[in-house]
């Protein structure tokens, strides 16, 4: 059961809570992660997300949802004409945009680390140890 919440809770912000029967919380978890992440891709372009010239942000955006890696193959496919390979983002809304993502992907981390330890709880309880 926590592997299970765990990887729920990557695969989508709040489903792991969900699953363990915290419904309320995951509402707002879902709503506050997913929100966060659309907004920095929307200041910042599908551009914000970028392995190649940032990789530090790009390993804080990850845990956000396998979404990141969908959308880091859709860049390459897309910007094949380009010089780079793909399609860059530069300046002041680059910048907020991996910014809003990145914590997007923090704050899932730790939602995803909550998810299992409420579930591994919740499974201890039943056991009565």
């Amino acid at each position: 059961m926590p592997l299970l919440a765990g990887i729920c809770a990557w695969l989508f912000p709040g489903a792991g809570h969900f699953i363990i029967g915290e419904w309320r919380r995951a509402i707002v978890i879902a709503i506050s992660i997913c929100g966060l992440f659309v907004a920095g891709l929307y200041i910042g372009s599908i551009g914000v997300i970028d392995p190649v010239h940032d990789a530090i942000s790009y390993y804080t955006q990850v845990p956000a949802s396998p979404a990141v890696i969908v959308l880091d193959r859709l860049s390459q496919q897309m910007g094949q004409g380009t010089s780079a390979g793909r399609i860059l983002a530069f300046g002041r809304p680059c910048e907020i945009g991996q910014i809003y993502t990145s914590v997007a992907g923090m704050l899932n981390l730790l939602c995803i680390l909550s998810a299992v330890l409420m579930a591994d709880a919740q499974q201890r309880r039943k056991k009565g140890v």
